[in-house]
């Protein structure tokens, strides 16, 4: 039985059982030559009869369990066969030329080495040495990761510069970059050939001051100065020598290759940018003047727009703060008031005098009528507003209380001749009362409405409209 010896990691390599000691000079010199981080004695089976470890990380890997085992057993499968030649070569040439092969240990799947086999000269065993070639496998992934990654950067640069180039020589204005230093035009667009006349290549390298005639050069050349100093300049108007009409020119600068260029633009004096129609400026200023508050919403009821009346009816600032904001967060009663809106300009197309009540932004209630209407805004439909303050319903106010306060008056001078029992149910039932009928005014005599207010089910709120005789055949059920 073979005593076992232990290795050491940190000094000269040791195999472990000590078969090789009795190796020739000329194999052992050729062993050790190879300076690799695994051998291994190979017998005429192919089975692992020794090995040394000269890598700590291989051994925390679990080399040392390829012992006594078949060496094609301890590979992958597709290396097997490079084993069966390095043993095969071994025999027959001596050495061998070094070969990848992925060993398995019990930490890691596939673990690369690169061997080289050579013929111990005695009963068909071979020494395999082996290099880690973890280290270079993580450079290679490394590698072609980055190269991918330029790849990438540099598809998106090139898709880039076909958007610049395909912009630039389509674009219907004029557009030359030139070196502020030399005032020589670098590169030239068909519109700058087409205004100044040239050939589609004749403009590279011109000065940028002659094409310019003799009264504008001056001006041209204070353009390139002052952008330099300012990045940008105003239009300002000049004549090219070409043509008889003016045009006006502005530069910008912008950086490249640790350079300086300047992008001009030239467009004719005489050509007008289409503006908004007259018709829609008016428009938009009276609304805005408007003392009545005009409020535009989204499909979703979502303020898109409101003039400064609406602004001031809900104390907000400037338009910015409402924008996006639910119509509901100003307008309405618990969010009753926009089904009821929405509703009636579904069913009509518009909704007039609608009485409710608009919310500042602190809170602070005040009654209004609502006009509105829907248009058509592209595939989605939008909402118009005109709110108002109602002044009749503050009358009407006016008017009720008094009544209101006889009534109770009336009551408390029961007092001591009625009991305290049948009083509180005469005043609930007073109550009951004034608020099925502010229910149905405010919902236009909408039963299904007027106890979605008051928070009765329509049976309920049937029988209290017939207990209170307010039983009227025009209502509608909603």
């Amino acid at each position: 039985m073979e005593a076992r010896a232990s290795s050491s990691l940190t000094g000269a390599r040791t195999f472990i059982r000590g078969i090789l000691g009795g190796l020739d000079a000329p194999v052992a010199q050729t062993v050790a030559a190879a300076g690799g981080d695994v051998a291994m004695v190979i017998d005429r089976d192919g089975i692992i009869r020794d090995m040394a470890l000269g890598n700590e990380q291989m051994a925390r890997d679990g080399a040392d369990s390829w012992l006594d085992r078949p060496w094609a057993e301890t590979v992958t499968a597709e290396s097997r066969r490079k084993v069966d030649e390095l043993l095969r070569d071994a025999l027959s040439q001596g050495r061998t030329r070094w070969r990848e092969v992925n060993q398995v240990t019990p930490t890691r799947d596939s673990l690369m080495v690169r061997y080289v086999a050579v013929d111990a000269g005695r009963d068909g065993r071979v020494i395999a040495i082996g290099r880690d070639d973890r280290a270079v496998a993580e450079m290679q992934q490394r590698l072609v990761a980055a190269q991918q990654a330029m790849e990438r950067d540099y598809s998106r640069l090139r898709d880039a510069e076909f958007r610049y180039r395909l912009l630039f020589q389509t674009s219907s204005e004029a557009v030359i970059i030139v070196d502020p230093v030399t005032r020589r035009i670098i590169e030239a667009n068909p519109a700058a050939h087409a205004y100044t006349g040239a050939d589609k290549t004749s403009l590279a390298g011109e000065s940028f001051i002659r094409i310019f005639d003799a009264a504008s050069q001056d001006g041209a050349a204070s353009l390139l100065t002052v952008a330099q100093s300012t990045a940008q300049t105003n239009r300002t108007q000049m004549r090219l020598s070409s043509q008889r009409r003016d045009f006006l020119v502005s530069a910008s600068l912008f950086r490249q290759d640790r350079g300086s260029q300047c992008l001009v633009r030239l467009s004719p004096a005489d050509h007008v940018e289409q503006a908004p129609s007259n018709a829609a400026v008016r428009l938009q200023g009276v609304m805005e003047r408007m003392p009545d508050a005009f409020v535009v919403t989204d499909s979703a009821m979502r303020i898109i727009s409101a003039n400064t009346a609406f602004l001031e009816l809900v104390r907000v600032g400037a338009e910015p703060q409402v924008q996006g904001q639910p119509l509901n967060r100003f307008l309405g009663r618990a969010g009753l008031d926009r089904n009821l809106l929405l509703d009636s300009i579904q069913d009509h197309g518009y909704v007039r005098n609608f009485n409710t009540v608009v919310r500042d932004q602190y809170d602070e209630q005040e009654d209004v009528d609502v006009s509105g209407a829907s248009a058509p805004d592209g595939e989605s439909t939008c909402f118009g507003f005109a709110i108002r303050r109602s002044s009749r319903r503050i009358g009407d106010r006016a008017v009720q209380a008094p009544e209101l306060g006889r009534s109770v008056a009336q009551l408390t001078e029961l007092v001591g001749r009625v009991k305290l029992k049948e009083l509180v149910r005469e005043t609930t039932d007073l109550v009951e009362r004034l608020c099925i009928e502010a229910a149905l005014e405010l919902t236009k005599d909408n039963r299904a409405s007027a106890a979605d207010v008051l928070g009765l089910s329509r049976q309920s709120l049937y029988s209290k409209l017939h207990r209170f005789g307010l039983v009227n055949p025009s209502s509608t059920e909603g």
